[in-house]
């Protein structure tokens, strides 16, 4: 679908069909047509890339666009419009997310309840984790505007759940149910069915640990053939892009929320898995990462591609 993008990070499609993809390192929003043009249609103002922060997930809204960045000082949430050319009228909606040179997790996306969901993570200070004063190592779950929804675990806070290490993916499947991917740190990352007021575990437990008070990931895989960030819903399955792991994981569900065997597509072919998106025509899309200073850039890198089942 497209070419040449410098660790394409986010993608949200538009109206129209077409999608917006946000370069983690330059900052810079690029517009890709439905006819496979692309075009820079903007930055976002204040980025500041270092490690793995920088320029991260894009949802829309009509032509609301938002995004998550990290700054010189904190992880944030900032809203502009898209008027099919340009950006414009950037203004931030949340902010004060813990930043640092890992673990900034970075994916937003609008669940099936209208509410803006973002993923953060532990910045590399596990105790952010189970510190629920900290948005660090969370998700969290606001309004538009950034303010927090009265029907919250608590009200007077955005955090929906926590104990999570980093969290760089967000799905519903068909029957609204939330699902996660997280980074494990040396022995198992998960995907995790995310439940109000849940306590993951980090930096207690890593993988399932079976003790009473922390949930359990539903599926794990060891380190070295996952590290899962991206996640989409797309014809009864979720999808799971690998870094690490080199391939995307395809898991079907169940009607009543129970996870068949993941199957591995892709291995090693097309180098790190970033970001997969269901996408309005019907197809998946998925990013590849291998300019992120971790990968092999090939000749092409970065580059969109696109999977019919």
């Amino acid at each position: 679908m497209a070419t040449n993008l410098d660790v394409p990070w986010g993608i949200a499609f538009l109206s129209d069909g077409s999608a917006l993809i946000a370069e983690r390192d330059s900052g810079a929003v690029k517009h890709l047509s439905s006819g496979g043009v692309v075009n820079q249609v903007g930055g976002v103002s204040g980025v500041a890339a270092r490690g793995e922060g920088g320029l991260l997930g894009v949802a829309t809204s009509g032509q609301t666009v938002f995004a998550y960045l990290t700054t010189g000082q904190d992880n944030r949430v900032v809203q502009m419009r898209f008027d099919g050319s340009a950006l414009t009228g950037q203004s931030p909606i949340l902010t004060g997310i813990p930043a640092g040179s890992i673990h900034d997790g970075g994916r937003i996306a609008f669940g099936p309840d209208g509410k803006l969901y973002v993923a953060t993570g532990e910045t590399g200070n596990p105790a952010l984790a189970q510190d629920r004063s900290s948005l660090g190592g969370k998700i969290l779950r606001v309004n538009r505007d950034g303010s927090v929804p009265s029907d919250n675990p608590d009200p007077t806070s955005p955090v929906w759940s926590f104990g999570h290490r980093n969290i760089q993916g967000l799905a519903w499947d068909s029957a609204g149910r939330l699902w996660a991917t997280e980074y494990g740190a040396n022995s198992w990352d998960e995907l995790n069915l995310i439940q109000p007021g849940g306590n993951y575990g980090w930096p207690m437990a890593e993988g399932r640990a079976d003790t009473p008070g922390l949930i359990d990931p539903v599926i794990q895989w060891s380190t070295d053939e996952a590290s899962p960030s991206g996640l989409a819903y797309f014809g009864g399955s979720l999808w799971v892009a690998a870094l690490r792991g080199q391939r995307l994981f395809q898991i079907p569900v169940g009607a009543d929320g129970s996870l068949g065997e993941p199957a591995a597509l892709f291995v090693g072919q097309y180098g790190r898995l970033r970001t997969v998106v269901a996408a309005p025509d019907g197809t998946l899309w998925f990013s590849t990462s291998n300019r992120d200073g971790r990968g092999s850039p090939r000749d092409g890198d970065d580059r969109i591609l696109q999977f019919r089942s």
